[in-house]
């Protein structure tokens, strides 16, 4: 094992706790152990990864979905430590250890709330907006505040006590959406990828981040061995190897869900690649404005190259680019969705073929950079396997995601959420069934007035809005308080449970309340 890999400062937990309890005597796997026992991933076989898996075998959630994640994550991490040419500089970069990679790739998700993404934007929409949290509600922010402060599963009750390796490792986007560090990353010239603000939101601060005011001390603890190493904004080794994982995840098992049950079509998407692999100069010919209609084949694809050119011009390349949509649509087109799918041993066998061929082929695409571009962490995929999964997920975003039919499901899932989050919140502001909230809520509120009031007291440019003195300062405070714990209850639920919940509180079921409602 690599001297980084044993360096005392990046095994160093939070506080210090004992692990008398941990199975594993190596600290990165008993990291690994306690992920795994936290109700929170437990919980995640009930939350949706596209579309709402509940009663179907056939579709990935986020913990199948985490699963997939930490295997390919690992071999990565296996790989590029084996290899003898690589392993020096992942020592001068901080270490890549197998452990805390897999460790970090199975805690990437335990912050997505019911209904993934949608459910992500509904939130945090809920909690810049109704709330005035500065922060708002983040998945990934989620994920670090969980290992970090909500679980009491460590043996300190306030988070899961793991290593600062691993805890690094789950920063996918090392900043807040507004707070730190300094400077912030959105005033890079070229801002890494996530960090830069929303197009029809500015002054909100980063569009993604994975960290909160309220565990900005976690973050510094947990970057400090890596201080020196890397920039303040750039992912550690372990934490690019893992979103790389993600990705490769990703754009793989989402489209096998899709062509399962019957949703990914050969027809549209052959004549998507096809009709642009046919006029390719044609296509690069166009007005922008001709490509207003995507719904005409081709436009959609060219739509995807012109974006490419303007956001990651450093990796983008045109003869890549079309030789990816030659591989998609001979692989993913003419051989995968040709056949519809029967559940016959030769359809399994075919997506057994399809995953593993695409699987190993992009895990071998993976290499260090020393030097990479702020767009970049040091862990990416070749140029050829970077232009293929971009293809891959234009597929899965304009087949699947962009369906109208979607769109109206999803809809349902966004007024469900809001509803329930109206609904608690008006529990919390009655004064007659104060005394009767439920006592996971009332917790969460205790703990989130205790973070806000100790930022009001020690770092009021944190808390915008919130810092006044006096009785208006304190009812700021605890609006805030009060907002957090409501956005954090919502965001533990699974799908299932976020829909009886607000049955119950609509006064539409009979059936009593009970614990399986709470974390």
């Amino acid at each position: 094992m690599s001297d980084a890999a044993t360096n005392p400062a990046r095994q160093a937990r939070r506080d210090l706790g004992a692990g008398a309890a941990d199975l594993a005597a190596s600290p990165f796997r008993a990291d690994r152990d306690r992920i795994i026992a936290s109700p929170f991933f437990a919980r995640l076989g009930g939350v949706t990864q596209v579309v709402s898996a509940a009663g179907s075998g056939l579709l990935h959630n986020r913990l199948t979905h985490s699963l997939k994640v930490a295997q390919v994550a690992r071999a990565i991490a296996e790989r590029l430590a084996a290899d003898p040419g690589t392993a020096p500089l992942l020592d001068e970069l901080g270490g890549c250890d197998p452990d805390v990679v897999e460790a970090a790739a199975l805690a990437h998700d335990l912050g997505h709330p019911p209904f993934g993404h949608l459910g992500e934007r509904v939130l945090d929409r809920l909690a810049r907006h109704r709330f005035a949290l500065p922060d708002g509600f983040e998945g990934n922010a989620q994920s670090f505040r969980i290992i970090t402060t909500i679980d009491a599963r460590g043996p300190q009750s306030a988070g899961l006590d793991l290593t600062a390796a691993v805890r690094a490792a789950v920063l996918k986007y090392p900043w807040a959406r507004l707070a730190g560090p300094a400077p912030h990353p959105r005033a890079v010239p070229d801002p890494p990828r996530g960090a830069a603000e929303p197009h029809d939101a500015p002054g909100t601060g980063s569009s993604k981040f994975s960290v909160y005011v309220t565990e900005l001390d976690d973050h510094e603890q947990a970057r400090r061995p890596f201080a020196g190493l890397l920039p303040d904004w750039q992912q550690t080794v372990e934490a690019s190897v893992m979103d790389n994982a993600d990705d490769i995840a990703y754009a793989i098992h989402d489209l096998e869900d899709f062509h399962r049950i019957g949703v990914l079509q050969h027809a549209p998407v052959s004549a998507e690649l096809g009709q642009w692999e046919a006029d390719r100069a044609g296509f690069a010919a166009l007005a922008e404005t001709a490509l207003a209609d995507q719904r005409r084949p081709g436009h959609s694809l060219e739509a995807l190259r012109r974006r490419l050119h303007a956001r990651d011009g450093w990796m983008v390349d045109d003869d890549a680019f079309a030789a990816a949509v030659s591989r998609v649509r001979a692989e993913l087109v003419d051989s995968l969705l040709a056949v519809p799918f029967d559940g016959s041993v030769a359809a399994e066998q075919a997506f057994g073929r399809f995953s593993a061929g695409w699987t190993a082929r992009l895990v071998n695409g993976v290499h260090v950079l020393a030097d990479p571009p702020t767009r970049s962490g040091h862990v990416l995929l070749g140029r050829t396997q970077w232009h293929e999964v971009q293809v891959l997920k234009f597929v899965h975003r304009r087949f699947v995601l962009l369906r109208p039919d979607l769109a109206l499901y999803q809809r349902g899932q966004a007024r469900l959420l809001t509803t329930l989050v109206e609904a608690l919140e008006t529990w919390l502001d009655d004064r007659y069934e104060a005394d009767r909230l439920p006592r996971r809520l009332r917790d969460l509120v205790e703990l989130a007035h205790a973070e806000y009031s100790g930022l009001a007291a020690d770092h009021p440019e944190t808390l915008v809005g919130a810092t006044g003195q006096g009785p208006e300062g304190r009812t700021g405070v605890l609006g805030l308080a009060r907002g957090r714990a409501v956005i954090d209850f919502v965001a533990s639920l699974t799908d299932t449970q976020a829909s009886a919940l607000l049955e119950a509180l609509s006064g539409r079921t009979g059936q009593f309340w009970s614990d399986a409602f709470v974390l």
